[in-house]
């Protein structure tokens, strides 16, 4: 993305940031998050099951990039470098709590055509949509997370994820099908209820 790597304020990039943050600066780190906090949290929280985890995986996360600065090769943008380290604390947390508690969904017992937007409705879809996402394996909801929610290229969500462009392809396509059986049954089952 253009400007990744260049401050709002329009004078000191974030990898001058980084490197003043190595160099001992004690207040370069939280300028650079300060910066990308937003954008790292909607990450977290998409590729996470719940605020809990995603902000457990979050505070992870940045502790990792916090110690490992010195490592940052200037090949990348900063920006791409923490959201790599936010996805994979975030993969680490779900493949640590195998076990998931379930969240019952709003039930649809209405069978009326939606003719104009309903808000209860449109809350429903969400939350089934969050419900099929979390079905996904980690790997898959990465993927289609990356592409389809964020908007990011397959070379760009290659990039950023840590593998080849084709396994970011082929985890897409299993990711949207297995979508659209598992959309498909939460629907099908709301409307027997």
């Amino acid at each position: 993305m253009p400007g990744d790597d260049q401050g709002g304020d329009g004078f000191v990039s974030d990898a001058e940031l980084l490197a003043a943050h190595v160099a001992g600066d004690r207040y370069a780190f939280e300028t650079l998050l300060n910066r990308h906090r937003d954008h790292l949290w909607q990450v977290a929280r998409r590729t996470s099951y719940s605020a809990e985890d995603a902000a457990d995986a979050l505070q992870d996360a940045l502790l990792s990039a916090h110690r490992r600065a010195s490592g940052f090769r200037e090949d990348a943008a900063v920006r791409s470098w923490l959201h790599s380290i936010v996805v994979n604390a975030c993969l680490d947390r779900i493949r640590r709590n195998r076990v998931r508690a379930t969240v019952p969904l709003f039930e649809d017992d209405s069978d009326d055509l939606r003719t104009t937007r309903d808000p209860i409705h449109d809350t429903e879809m969400s939350l089934d949509v969050e419900s099929a996402l979390f079905a996904l394996p980690p790997d898959q909801r990465a993927a289609i997370v990356a592409v389809d929610v964020e908007g990011y290229s397959v070379r760009e969500a290659a990039r950023r994820l840590g593998i080849p462009e084709g396994t970011v392809k082929s985890r897409c396509a299993r990711a949207r099908s297995r979508l659209a059986v598992l959309l498909v049954d939460l629907r099908n089952e709301g409307n027997r209820i």
